[in-house]
């Protein structure tokens, strides 16, 4: 090992695989939009127009509260969205906010969209059904572990004993 090198702890990941796992299943899904040219639409931002399909125009404070987003994220999103010609946002009503609305693309292929939702869903609950763990159940355990004790806490005291922290 090179002089004043330290081992690359990010060589180990317990997360890693979970988060290559949602990668190749969201590009599953978009693969799917690609064979019925939605061109242009990431599956991440699905949730966002299904919600203001049903729910109708949103300020980003109340669409991201309705994700269950941060204002900053849901306004990086929209962003995208806007840009990819899927939202298009005008002044709210106070002047402060902005108001997310649908354009015309999106209103075209949001019933495709929730076909899409709906099959996705579908094929989870099957996959849950074929394996011992399903992920909501890890989900629900972990929540509770976190209730117990935060993640925060639980790093912070590792990091106490850690002089590389200091």
């Amino acid at each position: 090992m090179p002089e004043n090198r330290t081992p690359d702890p990010t060589q180990h990941s317990l997360w890693r695989p979970l988060r290559l796992l949602q990668e190749s299943m969201d590009a599953d899904i978009a693969r799917l939009y690609a064979e019925r040219r939605i061109e242009g639409l990431k599956p991440s931002w699905v949730m966002e127009l299904l919600r203001l399909h049903a729910r109708g125009p949103m300020t980003i404070t109340e669409l991201a509260e309705s994700v269950g987003r941060t204002h900053s994220a849901l306004s990086q999103k929209v962003a995208a969205m806007r840009a990819a010609g899927w939202v298009r946002t005008a002044a709210g009503d106070d002047g402060r906010s902005k108001k997310v609305t649908l354009t015309d693309q999106a209103r075209d292929v949001v019933e495709r969209l929730t076909a899409e939702w709906r099959a996705t869903e579908a094929a989870l609950a099957e996959i849950e059904a074929e394996i011992p763990y399903p992920l909501t159940r890890v989900v629900a355990d972990i929540e509770q572990a976190l209730a117990r004790r935060s993640f925060h806490d639980r790093i912070a005291k590792r990091l106490a004993q850690d002089p590389a922290w200091e």
